[in-house]
């Protein structure tokens, strides 16, 4: 197991009941990280950005989900500043990191695409679902929720906050961690 800082990430993302209004696409509104320890085994800072979004607006069903109301993601980073803050300031491009699935880094992937946006973080990710998955034995990977059930652990604050989300992540990354069955980070 690779000895050092990972970082643990969760976004939320504008949403919809059903499809996105016509000309909407789902967009990164906060981003969730947690740096965890690898070496001492613990979680060591939590942060929290919100970014605005440029071609979608946050629905009353997102807010419900999520708890964002659009005039609070309205005081976030444009998507490009919050990109290059997670470079600059959390060394997302040479630290490895995980989230819970592949959809955050897919979303990310997609976005900077979209928007002609470095991608902030480097190749070294490690989907934790599949990797809890694997260690339980599992035939069905869990959602987070589920996941900190299994292993015994409280879900901390607002299920659907970034924060609070990459947060449990991070605590079921140790769990992992601390029973040697957390993997090399892959790159991806």
């Amino acid at each position: 197991m690779e000895q050092g800082l990972l970082n643990v990430v969760d976004i939320e993302a504008t949403c919809w009941d059903g499809q996105p209004p016509p000309g909407q696409v789902s967009e990164i509104i906060e981003v969730g990280l947690t740096v965890v320890d690898l070496g001492s085994l613990e979680r060591v800072s939590r942060h929290r950005i919100l970014v605005r979004p440029r071609r979608s607006a946050v629905s009353d069903f997102c807010t419900e989900l999520t708890g964002l109301t659009p005039s609070e993601v309205d005081t976030g980073l444009p998507f490009p500043d919050a990109c290059r803050l997670l470079a600059a300031e959390h060394a997302a491009g040479e630290r490895p990191w995980a989230s819970w699935g592949d959809y955050d880094r897919k979303q990310f992937a997609r976005q900077c695409r979209a928007t002609g946006t470095a991608y902030p973080f480097g190749h070294r990710h490690t989907n934790a679902k599949a990797a809890f998955t694997e260690a339980r034995g599992l035939r069905k990977r869990p959602g987070m929720a589920q996941a900190l059930e299994l292993a015994g652990l409280p879900l901390e604050g607002r299920h659907h906050s970034g924060a609070d989300d990459a947060w449990n992540i991070a605590a079921l990354v140790l769990t992992l961690a601390r029973s040697g069955n957390w993997p090399a980070p892959q790159a991806g």
